[in-house]
């Protein structure tokens, strides 16, 4: 294929990625987003194939594709169990996405590296040097995020003295040693030292986040990977890939200034905040809460006109969306007015709750915004949050002292009723008590939430829980 037509598919895509970050961003167009998206890195990666050296045309067909066959039947072979995973493993899913782009993006730069040394100009091994560094960072921070996300680590913030020194001296290092390789390319065992110092500052970057701060750390990990994609087509002086990284990087920073500010957070804060430690004292174990069975729980729902559903992560965790569904027609049903109240970052990634709502088939129509479930919360006659802590807190709006002072929440304590349906009264990811659940008007529904809704519809369609 001529270039001339390589360029046209390259333009293509181009337009293909632009059009579904567009399209990706409102409910009702996200398919034709992820469909277009598909369509083009189908046509990247065809035109990429197609763009063949005279050396390589001269070696057959064969010859010039077969590691290329073999990194996709390998890459086949991790992709698809990666596809088959549940719908709750969405924020896993995506760290490991990150995790194996990010390795792509530092690979091919190691092997641009050795290939061109010492002959490298300047501007190409600065813009290694970037590609290295963050490519090689997102891959360890990514398989960290993952590891807390699928609770193989510790998900609360580990904490040490002088940590965020440490931390910043370790990335530092690699930032000098890069500063020195873009006036001294040859010097090859400073480029090892400097992928393992950021592979290290990968580790040590996620390890003071707590699981409260996951959503902020699966953006900007995600603009960390374009950014390094970005710099890889630099690189290889590849435009598609400089648009596409450029793409994937802004908005990947964007996202996260978005749900910073949905925490009323600082990126420092975030990142060498420590937040989520467990908050120390006995002031929970001195009060009492109400609770309620599954069919007390039923005669305030049946009863009510409107009822505000909250999800949290405790739902995901519970795949409890499909019997949310349930309970969702069980009171349509019935005249009952339901819509659900969507936080910006309930659960581990943005948009969490939405996908797990989705896969249930939950009316689009039916999520509500945080800002417009709070102007309708007053008339609200049962709020039924389900497995969300934080994001409820009464604390972020009335304590001063509290961690997530002046962090936005839904209000439902402005509802007639509350209703939480809780394992039990353990602290949320931000290590802290909610005052919430010792209102007078509170009910404490005890259980796991796929359980006790599943308990609660079958009391609504008649019978016995």
């Amino acid at each position: 294929m001529s270039e001339h037509a390589i360029h046209v598919l390259y333009m293509a895509s181009a337009a293909c990625f632009i059009l579904a970050l567009k399209w990706l961003s409102a409910v009702p167009t996200a398919r034709r987003g992820v469909i277009t998206g598909i369509i083009g890195m189908l046509l990247a990666v065809g035109g990429t194939l197609m763009l063949l050296t005279p050396e390589a045309q001269a070696h057959g067909w064969f010859h010039t594709y077969r590691w290329i066959l073999i990194a996709f039947v390998v890459g086949a072979a991790i992709g698809v169990p990666m596809a088959m995973m549940p719908m709750t493993a969405v924020p896993q899913r995506t760290a490991l996405s990150h995790a194996f782009g990010a390795l792509a993006a530092g690979l091919v730069g190691t092997a641009e590296y050795y290939l061109r040394t010492p002959d490298l100009d300047r501007f190409t091994m600065g813009a290694l040097g970037v590609e290295i560094i963050l490519g090689f960072l997102t891959f360890t921070a990514s398989l960290m995020a993952f590891g807390k996300l699928q609770e193989i680590l510790p998900t609360r913030p580990i904490v040490y003295r002088m940590q965020n020194v440490v931390n910043l001296s370790v990335f530092a290092a690699s930032v000098l040693i890069g500063a020195w390789l873009v006036a001294h390319p040859g010097h090859t065992g400073l480029f090892l030292v400097m992928i393992a110092l950021a592979l290290v500052f990968g580790v040590m970057l996620i390890i003071p986040i707590g699981g409260a701060d996951m959503p902020t750390v699966i953006a900007l990990l995600n603009s960390y990977a374009g950014l390094s994609a970005c710099a890889m087509g630099f690189v290889l002086d590849n435009k598609l890939l400089i648009v596409a990284g450029a793409l994937d990087g802004s908005s990947g920073l964007i996202l996260s200034i978005i749900m910073c500010k949905a925490m009323n957070r600082s990126f420092t804060n975030v990142l060498f905040g420590g937040f989520g430690q467990v908050q120390t004292g006995g002031k929970a174990e001195q009060r009492t809460v109400r609770s309620a069975s599954p069919e007390e729980a039923a005669a305030f729902l049946e009863a009510a006109n409107s009822v505000m559903v909250v999800p949290g992560y405790g739902m995901a965790v519970a795949q409890a969306q499909h019997r949310v569904r349930d309970l969702f027609d069980q009171l349509t049903s019935r005249g009952v007015d339901v819509k659900f109240a969507i936080h910006p970052v309930a659960g581990r990634m943005p948009g969490h709750m939405n996908v797990l709502l989705a896969e249930a088939e939950i009316p689009y129509d039916k999520l509500v915004e945080m800002e417009d479930a709070n102007i309708e919360m007053p008339q609200v006659d049962v709020a039924l949050i389900i497995g969300a802590n934080d994001v409820t807190n009464p604390a972020a709006r009335e304590k001063k002292d509290s961690p997530i002072y002046g962090m936005p929440i839904i209000d439902v304590d402005k509802a007639r009723t509350v209703m939480v349906i809780k394992r039990s009264m353990n602290p949320g990811f931000a290590g802290i008590d909610n005052d919430l659940y010792y209102y007078d008007k509170t009910l404490m529904l005890f259980g796991d939430a796929k359980d006790f809704v599943g308990k609660i519809v079958k009391v609504l369609e008649g019978g016995t829980s």
